[in-house]
């Protein structure tokens, strides 16, 4: 018969008296179980710490020219191209459409090429030439785009058109003498809920002509 050596975790063990080992086998589980039955019941978690709170940015001092003029400003960083232009300066031509570059109403030129104002950062024009729909104006006559816009009713309800406007100036200053082809693709990125595709293109082609002759 093999003599059990006295192991150190039964110190303590008498006859009716609990070991280490008994000890921590029957408390050990039992608090598991507690635990689970907790989260069983649905106990509500501890609270997580509040996220630290950012200081908020100071208004910045920006200077646009915009349509051949000079604007000094305050502006957020956050502010956008299309709120500092409608809110600030309100040239509001320039229409807010998704807010998010897929419509394309907020158009305008940047140094001459379209871009989409509501994704463009207003500190971003700083140095540069902005123009919108109302700086295609000569005065009080309209701009051969737009007359061509005009004369082909290239428009229902309106809301897109200075956005197209827009965008058929800046394609017509890159390439004077467009095919179709090139402006169905460069009047891709403006979108006409009213389905009006047929007449923009036709006004652009008829805006060519007409700066070609002015």
């Amino acid at each position: 018969m093999v003599e059990r050596k006295n192991d150190p975790d039964d110190f303590g063990s008498a006859p009716g008296g609990v070991s280490r080992r008994g000890f921590l086998g029957s408390v050990v589980p039992a608090a598991v179980g507690v635990a689970v039955a907790t989260e069983a019941l649905g106990a509500p978690p501890k609270a997580a710490a509040p996220p630290a709170e950012l200081p908020a940015a100071e208004p910045s001092k920006l200077t646009l020219v915009v349509n051949g003029r000079t604007h000094k400003v305050l502006v957020e960083p956050r502010d956008t191209l299309l709120v500092v232009l409608r809110e600030k300066l309100g040239l509001t031509g320039t229409k807010p459409g998704c807010e998010r570059g897929e419509c394309g109403a907020c158009s305008v030129l940047v140094d001459g090429v379209p871009r989409y104002s509501c994704l463009t950062l207003a500190l971003e024009a700083e140095g540069r030439e902005v123009t919108t729909v109302e700086g295609l104006m000569n005065g009080e006559e309209l701009g051969p785009v737009q007359k061509a816009f005009v004369e082909e009713d290239a428009f229902q309800c309106g809301y897109c058109t200075p956005g197209q406007v827009i965008a058929a100036e800046g394609l017509l200053r890159a390439n004077p003498e467009p095919t179709l082809d090139e402006i169905r693709l460069g009047m891709s990125g403006n979108l006409c809920r009213c389905g009006a595709y047929a007449h923009i293109f036709n006004a652009v082609g008829k805006a060519a002509t007409l700066r070609k002759g002015r």
